[in-house]
C-alpha cells in the first residue's frame, strides 16, 4: 500500500489522545510484589519495561494503569521515547500513559500511531522534558478520511481537527495489516552461548580498534526523500535510537557520494552513543560519526562490539554529547589467549600499549549462538 505522506493533514496529539501521568513504582516494589503486568518507565530497553508487578497491586496504590493496548512516551531520561504495550501497563512518574480517544482503537492503529510520535523525538533532545502542555499541542501528519468520490470527508462537528478532517482509521490497519511478515525462527537453543567471563576482559580505546570520522552532516530538508524501492537512494541515518538508526530515504547525490556498508554509526547527539551496523551505504545527518574497523571482522562481531560500546550510554545522560570524547571512550572486550590459557601478546601493540588482541572470533561465536544468531 502505497502511504501518499503529501496527502496527510495535521493533527494535534490532543485531538488523538487522553493523557495520563505516572505515578511513582519503584523496582523494590517490583520485586516485593512480582506479577505479569508490566511497569513502563523512561528507558529504551525491553521497550521502556522496568519490570513486571502484581496488577491488584497496582489497582490498590491506584497508580496510572491501563489494561488494553496502549502507547507510553517517557517524560524524561529517554525523553519523547514512545513505547506500544499491546496488553497494557502501569506507568511510574517518568513516564506518562497515552490512550487513543478513537473508541474503536485496535493494535493496528496504536503500531502506526507509535511510529508517526516517534518522528516527534528530536524535539526533546539536549535534557528536554515531556510536558503535558507541550506534548499534547504538538501536531503528527496522519492518513485522512475521503469520500466515495475522493473528494475530503469532513466532520461537522470537528471531534479530531478544526478543518474537520478525519483521520483514516480504516486505512492505518490495513496498512499495517499488509506488512509482510512471518514469525522468525532459529535452530540455537536458549542458554546455548558460551561463558562471557568478563572479569577476563580488557581495556581498549575505541580509537584503537576503529578509525573515527565525523559523518557527512546533511540536513534532511536539504535532501530529496525516495522511495525504498529507488534504485538511486540510500539510508539517511540521524542521532536517533529507532530503526537501526534510519530516519528517512534519500537520492544519492552527485557532489556527496554515500558511505560505504559495514560501519558502524555512533551518534554523538541526541540518543547519544546508539550505535548500529549499517549494512548498505548510507548518507548521515548532523552529530554522528562512524566507526572503521581497523582489521577485518564480521558484521556478528561488530554486533558484539556495539552492544559493548552501548553500554556505556549512562556517562552521557543529561544532554552531554560525545563529540570530543568518543575516540577516547575505553570499553572492555574478550582477549586472544594462548592455547595455555595466557595472553596472546601482540608485539606491535596494534590494539592496546600492552599488546593484548581482542579476540573477534569469540565475539563472532557468541552472537552466532544467541536465539536467532543463526539468522543474522
Amino acid at each position: 500500500m502505497n502511504l501518499s505522506i503529501s496527502d496527510w493533514k495535521e493533527f494535534k496529539i490532543s485531538s488523538l489522545f487522553t493523557i495520563y501521568n505516572g505515578k511513582g513504582i519503584t523496582k523494590e516494589e517490583i520485586t516485593e510484589h512480582p506479577g505479569t503486568f508490566a511497569v513502563v518507565q523512561s528507558g529504551e530497553e525491553n521497550n521502556g519495561i522496568l519490570g513486571k508487578i502484581d496488577l491488584d497491586y497496582c489497582k490498590n496504590m491506584n497508580y496510572t494503569l491501563s489494561e488494553k493496548p496502549c502507547l507510553t512516551v517517557a517524560r524524561s531520561g529517554c525523553a519523547g521515547y514512545v513505547s506500544y504495550q499491546p496488553d497494557g501497563c502501569a506507568v511510574g512518574d517518568s513516564a506518562k500513559l497515552l490512550i487513543s480517544k478513537y473508541e474503536n482503537a485496535n493494535n493496528s492503529h496504536y503500531i502506526f500511531l507509535r511510529t508517526v510520535l516517534a518522528a516527534n523525538r528530536f524535539k526533546y533532545a539536549y535534557g528536554r522534558k515531556v510536558t503535558e502542555e507541550k506534548y499534547m499541542n504538538d501536531s503528527v501528519r496522519l492518513p485522512v478520511r475521503h469520500n466515495p468520490d475522493g473528494t475530503l470527508f469532513i466532520d461537522e462537528t470537528h471531534t479530531y481537527s478544526e478543518s474537520g478532517c478525519v483521520p483514516d482509521w480504516k486505512f492505518m490497519e490495513n496498512y499495517i495489516h499488509s506488512l509482510h511478515y512471518k514469525p522468525v525462527t532459529t535452530k540455537n537453543k536458549p542458554k546455548c552461548a558460551p561463558d562471557l567471563n568478563v572479569h577476563d576482559w580488557k581495556e581498549f580505546k575505541i580509537s584503537d580498534i576503529f578509525t573515527v570520522k565525523y559523518g557527512v552532516n546533511l540536513e534532511l530538508n536539504a535532501c530529496i526523500e525516495a522511495d525504498r524501492n529507488d534504485l538511486e537512494s540510500v539510508n539517511f541515518v540521524t542521532r536517533t535510537a529507532e530503526n537501526n538508526g534510519v530516519s528517512s530515504r534519500i537520492k544519492i547525490m552527485d557532489h556527496i557520494s554515500p558511505l560505504k556498508d559495514g560501519l558502524i554509526s555512533v551518534a554523538a547527539g541526541g540518543s547519544v552513543l546508539s550505535a548500529f551496523y549499517q549494512n548498505e551505504p548510507f548518507y548521515s545527518g548532523r552529530d554522528l560519526y562512524t566507526l572503521d574497523s581497523k582489521t577485518d571482522i564480521s558484521p556478528a562481531s561488530k554486533l558484539f562490539l556495539i552492544t559493548v560500546i552501548e553500554q556505556n550510554k549512562y556517562k552521557y545522560s543529561y544532554g552531554r554529547q560525545a563529540n570530543k570524547t568518543l575516540s577516547r571512550l575505553i570499553i572492555r572486550l574478550p582477549i586472544r589467549r594462548n592455547t595455555n590459557g595466557t595472553p596472546y601478546i601482540d608485539a606491535a601493540r596494534t590494539f592496546s600499549k600492552y599488546g593484548f588482541v581482542p579476540d573477534w572470533q569469540f565475539m563472532n561465536d557468541y552472537i552466532r549462538s544467541l536465539p536467532y544468531g543463526d539468522r543474522i
